[in-house]
């Protein structure tokens, strides 16, 4: 039987089968990386970015020739502003056509420079070697997104003080082991996520007070070009490494290379993303189970769709994402360490590729984390009732000792009493697993004559505020004592507005 259309598989017609056609949606055939274009901020893919990264060659030659003039090189004052007025005057066709020529992405750009600035072309670069710019560049780029971390997190930490201090006081069950456990409050619980991000605070503010620039080195880290050119004088190339070094912004300069930098710097970097992104995990997954709970919910937009089958859900697919970038994230200390550890000798190229993956991709992943972190302290909605109800379903039996004590103080027999607690409690406890109904502890007690020293103040006597401890104490003094100085010492991040918001 023959029919107008050929088949494939038993389908009608041959698209299922065929190439993919030459010229359909040519705008979409290449890979996106969707950490770039699904989620990244501007503010740190600008950080990032090749504009960043060749304009910062460009001021390191700058900044270098200019101390290098200071010191009494033959440099004139003209060619310094011949590369002053061309730093984002860049030519990214002619430096790609002329890293194809030499096979040599640093020297396509000096002379891109230099075909920008040609009367400074003969001091480009000057005594450098390529890892004065791609070293250097790199510690700039890790300078600056580590700022950038560093005024989110203390956005995140403000807003979160917020939610701490509105829920202070309200009862909420606490679990040990996801068991039910005495109780805390709901803000004492956000103190505990608030504690891990001062630390993680912490860690960014001292590697960015700590972190040196690699400055002026040389090919192996001897600074005999340098000595060369300043004829034998070490003073000259010592103070040349620290002038360029105080030109870029660095209080630090690292005392001894080799051709680069040594690599552990990018595994403390690394080991600090991890720990966010520990914290940020251990936040966001606490939420998911809260979520589940039905005690407190992320932020849920009106037009907000939960899942394309079933359409009642709430799914807390923000605190999912930070929970799955953060996992990528505390993956990449393991990749640092490798590297550093591989390093020959002054240095080896093996360093090179990974680098240029992991360094900016952990930056725009752990930014992307402390963006949602933001949005979802900021919307995060808890539901009173439903956490009350779950603290009265557990508190009959953790308030058994109060009133054990209290029916002792009448005179009662301690361990008659403990005896009776004991079999209400095991009946009880029958009725919540074994028949799905609520706890009856309390009216099985005001049926107890044994008990009735206690029935006219039952009541007052199960009150959850009665079991919060210094809970709500606790979030007043972290608040005062630890998260306060830090918003205050950093009062100009929080003027400061983020460029992007949470879109998906």
């Amino acid at each position: 039987m023959s029919t107008d259309a050929e088949t494939t598989n038993g389908v009608a017609g041959d698209v299922f089968g065929e190439a993919f056609p030459e010229g359909a949606l040519p705008n979409h055939q290449v890979y996106e990386h969707p950490l770039v274009k699904r989620y990244a901020t501007k503010e740190m893919s600008f950080v990032w970015s090749p504009a960043k990264k060749f304009t910062s060659w460009r001021k390191l030659w700058l900044a270098l020739a200019t101390a290098e003039k200071e010191l009494g090189i033959d440099i004139t004052d003209e060619q310094l502003e011949e590369l002053r007025t061309n730093v984002y005057n860049i030519d990214f066709d002619y430096a790609a056509e002329k890293e194809r020529e030499f096979r040599h992405d640093v020297m396509g750009h000096v002379h891109a420079f230099g075909h920008a600035a040609p009367a400074a072309m003969p001091i480009i670069h000057l005594g450098a070697t390529s890892c004065y710019v791609g070293d250097n560049t790199d510690l700039i780029q890790i300078r600056d997104a580590l700022e950038l971390l560093k005024r989110k997190l203390v956005n995140v930490l403000n807003v979160m003080k917020n939610f701490a201090e509105k829920y202070r006081d309200m009862p909420t069950l606490g679990f040990t082991h996801y068991q039910p456990a005495q109780l805390t409050t709901v803000g004492k619980r956000c103190t505990l996520w608030m504690q891990d991000l001062i630390l993680d605070y912490e860690k960014v503010s001292r590697e960015i007070d700590d972190l040196p620039m690699r400055g002026v080195k040389g090919t192996t880290g001897t600074q005999a070009s340098f000595l060369e050119l300043f004829d034998g004088d070490h003073e000259k190339v010592k103070t040349l490494n620290k002038r360029v070094c105080d030109i870029m912004g660095f209080k630090k300069c690292i005392p001894v290379s080799g051709q680069t930098y040594t690599r552990k710097i990018d595994y403390h970097v690394m080991t600090l993303l991890s720990g966010i992104a520990q914290s940020a995990y251990k936040m966001c997954g606490d939420i998911r189970l809260l979520a589940n709970l039905k005690e407190v919910e992320e932020p849920f937009a009106s037009t907000q769709i939960g899942s394309s089958a079933m359409a009642y859900k709430r799914n807390p697919m923000r605190s999912e994402r930070v929970c799955s970038l953060a996992r990528y994230v505390m993956g990449l200390p393991s990749m640092a360490a490798n590297t550093h550890a591989s390093q020959w000798f002054e240095r080896t190229l093996d360093d090179s590729a990974i680098r240029r993956i992991i360094l900016p991709e952990g930056f725009l992943a752990v930014d992307v984390i402390l963006n949602l972190l933001l949005n979802i302290s900021d919307g995060m909605h808890v539901w009173p009732s439903v956490v009350r109800a779950r603290v009265m379903s557990e508190l009959p039996f953790m308030a058994t000792e109060v009133i054990l004590m209290e029916c002792v103080k009448a005179g009662g027999d301690r361990q008659e009493l403990h005896e009776a607690i004991r079999v209400h409690s095991m009946a009880a406890g029958a009725v919540v697993k074994g028949e799905g109904k609520p706890n009856d502890l309390m009216e099985r007690i005001k049926k107890d004559a044994l008990f009735s020293s206690v029935h006219d103040k039952l009541e007052s006597l199960i009150d959850p505020s009665l079991f919060v401890g210094r809970a709500a104490e606790q979030v007043d003094e972290f608040l005062e004592e630890e998260i306060q100085p830090i918003l205050e010492t950093n009062a100009s991040y929080l003027a400061v507005e983020s460029v992007d918001g949470v879109n998906v």
